[in-house]
């Protein structure tokens, strides 16, 4: 099958769009970049669509990868026939083509290839033709060697005839079906783990059909294995299983035909089920891994996209008690201007001294907001600062400061400020993370921002890559300063890369900055294609050409120019003036494609804007400090910081955030709660289940 047809029939989508976008992958264009630039190839896929016919293709691939592989083998062996050699190359399925391979496979010394090497294969041969006469008459013709009797020949024979219903791939091919639909799945406690394992207590005997297992709960049965607390089995009913084999294999009915029904429960049980009872429990987790990491790309994207505040002078907190809270200012474009430890709690409580110091700071740096670690006596420190008097309004925002330790001890951080410590640096990363949580949170790995479910229990590569794309797909959705971007930020830029942002950086310190996208050509070892890529991703305020400051490409640049000219205005007076770019006529312009006309169109008209809405800030309930304060029935308002497949969880402002469980999500049925929450959404819920022992607040939701 051609690469194009596979990744058709397995995508649904166009075939002309597949056969231009594997092009343009292949030539080494970017899924953002063709998502943006090249609509009119692909006939306007979106980024989605875009990365599943390049995983698909790198699918295709492996497969063929793998035949090859399969094929030297066999061929290796002298068995490789026209036939089989056909049945293979045309099989595009992974369990079916180890299926066709499993015969020639290289085995230990198995029961059945023992008796081959005793010469009982033909023995074998005949008591599975089920043609009528005595096994025992059969066997007395292979009695030599060690062979020393008729049943030792006859069980010879049983374990050879085993291994060729085990290794029937249309028999393996039923018999996984009847697997995928019925087994059950079931979890048992391990003898001893009772106290050890009490946060699994709901699954000590649990069973269900495998196939309607959630995701989430198949990871967390598969968290209890791997720790010792549950043993897990996934198997159909077993009669049911030997008595569809038996169908399969058993032609007659005399002795022979009795030994093969016999056999069939020896392959069943020895051989077929361990091997596709662990089948069909990878491939359930497979599916478990993909729906989580769906959940947590989701979650991400909306992380990273979470409204900034913008170019501020920000005073920033990582609140403690006994250790005090680290404070810093920093100026519009995040960088540190001095830093403070105060100590407004117990045990020192200088709430007198603490307040002073605040009042100075913001006075001294011309704070414009102020930022709070949602951590450890996060909101204390909250109400401490709301008791502060400022000369001049101020907003409050608490921003999540998961991964900011992690940050705080990375070579990135001690890269960027090598004369501080982790505190100053865990409390730049919270003060930055409001200015522009984008262009702060890509220094951290992804898997420590708290927004995930059962994420070290799935596919470490495939949530790498699935992350890799989110902090990409959002990098070039935003666009990026040119001429204050980080190298971590500019790494993400559709066709840079570390290296290439590094030398953007290093040219940008000899140079004194960008004055025009075109300048990008000088830096060390940006080649054209390179800049074909970037180029619209990035941005150069106050420069040469106001287009440089707007995701028109610079191969678009001509276009708009004419446009401006058949319009009698400047292009400073073209761009924004959305009454005139309404009467463009796109007929007019026939050198570029409607797709790219449209888009330009529409950039003109708000150029350069952040698609990223503004920050809002949340007041939590002030009579609500611990679960203690809490009561069934009681309306608060929260923050939502993850959802999950089973719901969202909500900070109201207290340390143990509220569960929202999906059914309380909406007055309808809720199968995925990303569709009707999201991260950082600021919501209205009801208190309807506390359980302090086990730390847990059921929450629901109020529309």
């Amino acid at each position: 099958m051609q690469k194009n047809d596979f990744v058709q029939s397995n995508s649904g989508l166009q075939p002309k769009a597949i056969l231009q976008t594997i092009q343009l992958l292949e030539s080494g264009a970017t899924v953002p970049f063709i998502a943006r630039y090249r609509k009119e190839q692909t006939g306007g896929l979106d980024e989605v669509e875009i990365a599943l016919i390049r995983d698909l293709a790198k699918k295709h691939d492996e497969l063929i990868s793998r035949q090859q592989t399969i094929l030297s083998a066999i061929e290796e062996q002298g068995k490789l026939t026209p036939e089989l050699k056909t049945k293979i190359e045309t099989c595009f399925e992974s369990n079916a083509l180890e299926d066709l391979y499993l015969p020639y496979k290289q085995k230990r010394l198995t029961k059945g290839e023992k008796a081959r090497k005793l010469g009982l294969e033909p023995l074998a041969r005949m008591i599975m033709s089920q043609r009528g006469g005595d096994p025992e008459q059969m066997a007395e013709r292979f009695l030599k060697g060690e062979v020393v009797d008729e049943e030792m020949a006859i069980q010879g024979a049983c374990d050879i005839i085993a291994e060729w219903i085990n290794e029937n791939a249309v028999a393996r091919a039923r018999m996984r079906t009847t697997f995928q639909r019925k087994a059950i799945l079931q979890s048992k406690l391990v003898k001893g783990k009772e106290e050890e394992g009490a946060k699994y207590r709901d699954y000590f005997d649990f069973s269900e059909p495998l196939y309607r297992t959630a995701s989430h709960r198949f990871l967390a049965l598969y968290r209890a294995e791997r720790e010792g607390i549950l043993s897990l089995k996934a198997q159909p009913e077993k009669e049911a299983a030997i008595e569809q084999l038996e169908r399969f294999f058993v032609k007659g009915d005399d002795a022979c035909a009795d030994l093969v029904a016999d056999t069939c429960k020896d392959a069943y049980t020895r051989l077929m089920c361990p091997s596709l009872e662990n089948e069909v429990l990878n491939e359930a987790k497979e599916k478990a891994d993909k729906e989580a990491i769906k959940v947590f790309s989701t979650n991400l994207r909306q992380l990273l996209l979470a409204p900034p505040v913008g170019s501020k002078r920000i005073l920033a907190i990582d609140p403690g008690f006994r250790t005090g809270c680290k404070v810093v200012c920093l100026d519009e474009s995040g960088s540190l201007l001095t830093n403070a430890t105060i100590y407004p709690h117990a045990p020192q409580n200088e709430t007198d001294k603490a307040m002073a110091k605040i009042s100075q700071l913001v006075q001294a740096y011309k704070i414009e907001a102020i930022a709070i670690g949602d951590g450890t006596a996060g909101r204390e420190t909250e109400a401490f600062i709301k008791r502060v008097r400022f000369d001049r309004d101020l907003d409050v925002y608490v921003v999540r400061e998961d991964g900011a330790s992690i940050y705080s001890a990375s070579p990135i951080a001690r890269k960027e400020f090598p004369d501080y410590d982790v505190t100053v640096r865990g409390s730049v990363s919270i003060g930055r993370r409001l200015m522009d949580p984008l262009a702060e949170l890509v220094k951290i790995d992804p898997k420590s921002v708290g927004v995930g479910q059962y994420q070290h229990e799935v596919n470490q590569n495939q949530l790498k890559d699935a992350l890799d794309d989110v902090i990409v797909s959002c990098v070039n959705a935003v666009g990026v300063d040119l001429n204050t971007a980080s190298p971590y930020l500019l790494s993400y830029v559709s066709g840079l890369g570390p290296a290439l942002a590094e030398n953007i950086v290093a040219y940008r310190s000899e140079n004194g900055g960008f004055s025009s996208r075109e300048e990008l050509k000088k830096v060390k070892r940006l080649g054209d294609k390179a800049y074909e890529q970037a180029a619209g991703f990035l941005r150069v305020r106050n420069g040469e050409n106001p287009l440089d400051n707007s995701a028109v490409h610079p191969e678009s640049y001509k276009v708009v120019n004419s446009i401006a000219k058949k319009a009698g205005l400047k292009l400073t007076e073209l761009i924004g003036n959305e009454t005139t770019l309404k009467t463009v006529n796109k007929t007019e312009f026939t050198e570029i494609d409607s797709y790219t006309f449209d888009d330009i169109i529409r950039e003109l008209k708000k150029p350069g804007r952040d698609p990223r809405k503004q920050a809002k800030v949340l007041e939590f309930d002030s009579r609500i400090r611990t679960m203690d304060d809490l009561r069934v029935g009681m309306s608060l308002t929260g923050i939502v910081t993850n959802v999950t497949n089973f719901g969202a969880f909500v900070n109201i402002g207290i340390k143990e955030n509220g569960l929202i469980h999906k059914s309380n999500l909406a007055d309808v049925y809720v199968e995925d709660p990303s569709q009707f929450i999201s991260l950082h959404e600021h919501v209205d819920v009801q208190v309807v289940e506390i359980d302090i022992p086990r730390k847990r607040v059921g929450l629901k939701r109020l529309v």
